[in-house]
């Protein structure tokens, strides 16, 4: 795989780890600017629906740029947000850092996968999108345990100042390694949103809402979840957490491998995957050792879908790559918020954190059934082109 992966991954890297790192510090956040922790929750939910918003106005204002160009440029606001973050005298002021450095959240992993697939031959494109994907996972290994250590040992500022740096090295990789990409011919926006015409791209997206929203209806409870119905004790989140990335890192990888040889079949078996180890937690989240299975599995199958989810995508919207990969980064998103308050629901009616496994089981299975209809159609449009050419032969 070409070295521009890695200065990719590296940027993917510094914005996952900013994205959840948040979430460790919302105590020492809280207190510094002495508002309550659910207003500190703010700066993540801020965050995601400024991804999802963002996404395809970034991409858009930087649709006459050469990929190169937008990416540097891009990973030049994810630094400035983080340091506007860094040196927030109040609450508002950190607000606007979360938003700045969102902004270039979608737009930078949309741009990302198209260039990481032109890096490659056909037949790696999905590995390709795997491997810069792989930053994101990793950070939840590595980069949000050791930017909450930071945070915790030197101030939540600090933690802030080292992902700025993050992106320093992931700006100057990209200048260094990534080669320069022409942008698409043409360069017309109301033609690269004629691809939003397509069923079949709105099937794509709206598979991504369903099937990644799944897995964060349970995600976002998993910490009430295995400390009161699995019985485990707080201590534990932190190691459980990292097992749950580390599921996440081999599924990314191998969502990838198999999207190469067979994406729809590998979309079909990652999504209906998913639905099964969801509808499974739902009993095992009430006792220790099989909730933590499960977890490391729903890890697993959560990023084994990203890799065919964004490659599909690409393939539905082959005239416009570029946009409707943003729009899909912002997809993913957006099913993460709607997830969250989905799952929100549930534990509000009385049916407790571990019902929210079958709430993401719902989204999941409605993914699976978007999916198959799109591979449906592809099936058709492949039937009609072959029934064309035989009478043109004729």
């Amino acid at each position: 795989m070409p070295l521009a992966l890695l200065a990719l991954a590296i940027g993917a890297f510094g914005i996952g780890t900013t994205e959840f790192v948040i979430a460790g510090l919302l105590p020492e956040v809280a207190t510094e600017f002495a508002v309550s922790i659910p207003a500190a929750g703010w700066l993540i939910t801020g965050y995601a629906l400024s991804v999802a918003v963002g996404a395809l106005p970034m991409t858009a204002l930087g649709n006459r740029m050469r990929r190169k160009q937008l990416l540097l440029l891009l990973m030049a606001i994810f630094i400035a947000g983080n340091v506007l973050s860094a040196v927030a005298p109040s609450y508002g002021v950190m607000m606007a850092g979360r938003i700045v450095t969102a902004l270039c959240h979608g737009a930078f992993f949309g741009v990302g996968a198209v260039v990481a697939s032109d890096l490659v031959k056909p037949e790696k494109k999905a590995s390709a999108i795997a491997l810069m994907f792989t930053g994101l996972t990793v950070a939840n290994v590595l980069g949000v345990p050791m930017g909450t250590f930071i945070g915790q040992g030197l101030g939540w500022r600090a933690t802030f100042w080292v992902v700025a740096g993050l992106g320093i090295v992931g700006l100057i990789g990209i200048a260094a390694l990534v080669p320069e990409i022409a942008r698409p011919a043409g360069g017309n926006l109301r033609a690269e949103f004629a691809v939003f015409r397509s069923v079949k791209v709105w099937l794509a997206v709206g598979t991504t809402v369903l099937g990644f929203g799944g897995v964060f209806a349970s995600f976002t409870y998993v910490a009430p979840m295995m400390t009161e119905d699995a019985g485990l004790p707080e201590s534990a989140i932190s190691w459980l957490l990292v097992l749950f990335g580390i599921g996440m890192v081999f599924g990314n990888l191998l969502g990838g491998r198999f999207a190469d040889r067979a994406l729809m079949p590998t979309l079909y078996t990652s999504l209906g995957s998913l639905a099964l180890v969801l509808v499974v937690f739902g009993f095992t989240a009430h006792w220790a050792v099989p909730a933590i299975i499960t977890l490391f599995l729903l890890g697993g199958f959560a990023f084994s879908t990203t890799p065919p989810l964004q490659l599909r995508t690409l393939a539905s919207a082959s005239a416009a790559p570029t946009v409707a990969s943003a729009v899909n980064i912002g997809a993913f998103n957006l099913g993460n918020a709607l997830a969250a308050w989905l799952g929100g629901l549930v534990i509000a009616a009385g049916y407790g954190y571990a019902a929210t496994n079958w709430a993401g089981a719902a989204m999941a299975v409605g993914a699976l059934v978007l999916a198959l209809i799109s591979g449906r159609l592809d099936r058709r449009e492949s039937s009609a082109a072959a029934d064309t050419g035989l009478a043109t032969v004729a």
